[in-house]
């Protein structure tokens, strides 16, 4: 869905200075009683490390990991026993599944391959072994006898499930940036040695090569340098000169330093910040998903229960102080709620060979 350019006034972003009294304020305090080490046994693990840590060591033994809400641990899908050992000694636990990481991405391909109705997306669901199938409101008729179809030729590995709404790249972060005639959000801003740009959505970046800070377009912030959307979603702006781009999200009432990037885990906490709908919260629910757009499919997307709304793609999703996706599209809204998918920053982050700051 594509948001027609309000008149808004929006500012990008805030300049921190750190005060000299403040550092050497904290020089003088004194230093805090001493106290007993604490038992490494009882430490929770950060369940981000562990989820990259098991998906390296066990690769498509494992059919993925999840964080369990009610113990703060990874619980780490296995389909050989001899691997409870590793998982333990990595602070999570261990899980027995009947289909492997291999299995399950043997059917996705599968699915990749055979089923390109608009309106479907799908990814590993982790807690029950499955790939679950979404179908949209769209999906009808002879369409969804098709993917009915498709779907009945892996058995039990693969679950139809019933998405509310329309799937649709949300075109219109944190800040609206306007280009063409239409509004997006500011993913994260980035650099490349002493050049700076920002990232948003492909599907944005595809629109204009020229982006503003004002629905006027009198306010030039940046220049396209890349931009890549169908497969992916993501895109690379350069800042033009005397834009202030500090390494933070706007959150709508403060603002977020980002620090760092990582990749997400299902379970994980996260919020999402876009010039529509400002800052929601919510859960990573699967990764690596195929989203079927009208517009064309993306892949190796993170899926969430975040809701998002025209106007906010290219927006921020972190956990925290991390960096984490861009706002790509979904279905539903945020009066009734919705599914939101995001594409992973890594990945552009890599492609570009920039970092965030």
């Amino acid at each position: 869905m594509r948001t027609q350019a309000p008149s808004t006034r929006r500012r990008f972003g805030m300049v921190a200075t750190a005060a000299a009294g403040l550092v050497v304020s904290a020089l003088l305090v004194a230093p805090a009683p001493a106290s007993a080490a604490p038992n490494p046994t009882t430490l929770t693990p950060d369940p981000a490390v562990v989820s990259e840590q098991m998906a390296t060591q066990l690769a498509d033994r494992s059919a993925g990991s999840y964080l369990d809400q009610a113990t703060g641990k990874m619980i780490v899908t296995i389909t050989d026993p001899a691997d409870a050992q590793t998982v333990e000694a990595a602070g999570a636990i261990p899980r027995f599944v009947a289909r492997s990481g291999a299995v399950l991405q043997s059917t996705q391909n599968g699915l990749d391959a055979n089923l390109k109705v608009p309106g479907t997306s799908w990814a590993v669901d982790p807690v029950t072994n499955q790939v679950v199938l979404w179908v949209d409101n769209t999906v009808t008729g002879a369409n969804l006898s098709l993917v009915q179809r498709i779907a009945a030729k892996y058995g039990d590995a693969v679950r139809i499930e019933q998405e509310n709404g329309t799937l649709s790249p949300t075109i219109s972060g944190g800040q609206a940036i306007y280009g063409g005639g239409f509004r997006c959000s500011l993913g994260f801003n980035v650099q490349s040695g002493s050049t700076r740009y920002f990232l948003t959505a492909g599907h944005c970046g595809n629109i204009a090569a020229q982006w503003f800070s004002n629905s006027a377009r009198t306010q030039l912030i940046g220049n396209r340098v890349s931009s890549s959307f169908p497969g992916n979603d993501f895109a690379l702006i350069q800042y033009v000169s005397g834009v202030s781009n500090p390494g933070d999200v706007f959150l709508y009432s403060g603002s977020q330093d980002i620090t760092s990037a990582g990749n997400a885990f299902v379970g994980q906490a996260v919020r999402r910040s876009g010039s529509t709908t400002g800052v929601r919260s919510g859960t990573v629910t699967g990764l690596n998903a195929t989203v079927n757009y009208p517009e064309g499919t993306v892949r190796q997307m993170i899926r969430t229960n975040v809701c998002a709304e025209g106007g906010d793609s290219g927006g921020s999703l972190f956990a925290v102080s991390t960096a984490i996706g861009l706002t790509s599209g979904g279905s539903g809204n945020c009066s009734s709620g919705g599914t939101t998918f995001f594409q992973p920053v890594t990945e552009a982050l890599s492609t570009y060979g920039v970092s965030v700051y």
